[in-house]
């Protein structure tokens, strides 16, 4: 029995102890020990659900990852490749065109603070969707313009978009750019990760796409996030 007087503070704190473990004692008997775990689990889970994924092709990844890494509500930007199998999934297989992959980006974002239609505005400013097979200096059909859905929500979206920008004639010639089912996706080397914060002052990247961001910045002011 714990007996408590004014000045005994320890004997205060003890009790408290007490109490606090007698509670979380009779809450693991009234509702299983499994309760606090499916708490945090579903917390987790919350987490994820907050998470999104597009899958965007616009010429050089380089500069595809370093746009969308400064779009807020983007968590992570990945390089990699899709459109072809896992054995053809390396660079310098890939750059042969022969592959059917395109040089892409995973983008991981919250679905809560930028939606998919706001990437699709950014990914068709930064980039040329009326060239075939090419951007800007890049040829080939690894260098395509290409909308790699998840879902059926994203083709609709997708589609609705360019039907829209057509309608408009937003740009001279009409747009290119394939919209097709997502099969995989394929991180590229590690050397090409984030290549345009880590190579600012490489000639390509000044010429090609450091002129994106400043372009994402201009025109989306709302969305950027240095």
């Amino acid at each position: 029995m714990f007996i408590v007087s004014p000045d005994s503070t320890d004997r205060r704190m003890t009790l408290k102890k007490y109490l606090f473990r007698l509670t979380i004692a009779l809450g693991i008997l009234a509702f299983g020990p499994q309760s606090i775990l499916q708490s945090r689990s579903a917390s987790a889970a919350e987490a994820v659900a907050s998470q999104a994924t597009a899958v965007l092709a616009g010429g050089c990844f380089w500069g595809i990852d370093g746009v969308f890494k400064h779009v807020k509500g983007v968590s992570q930007v990945v390089s990699g490749y899709s459109g072809g199998n896992a054995e053809t999934a390396q660079y310098e297989t890939v750059s042969t065109g022969t592959t059917g992959q395109a040089e892409s980006v995973l983008i991981t974002f919250d679905p809560a603070k930028v939606s998919y239609d706001q990437l699709l505005k950014v990914f068709f400013a930064v980039h040329d969707p009326t060239e075939l097979n090419r951007q800007g200096p890049d040829t080939g059909t690894q260098y395509r313009s290409a909308i790699f859905y998840a879902d059926n929500r994203q083709k609709a979206i997708a589609e609705a978009y360019i039907a829209e920008l057509n309608r408009k004639k937003a740009y001279p010639d009409p747009i290119v750019t394939q919209v097709t089912p997502l099969k995989q996706f394929y991180p590229a080397e590690a050397y090409h990760q984030n290549y345009l914060a880590l190579h600012p002052d490489n000639p390509y990247i000044v010429y090609n796409d450091l002129p994106k961001v400043t372009q994402l910045e201009k025109q989306f002011p709302d969305l950027y996030k240095p």
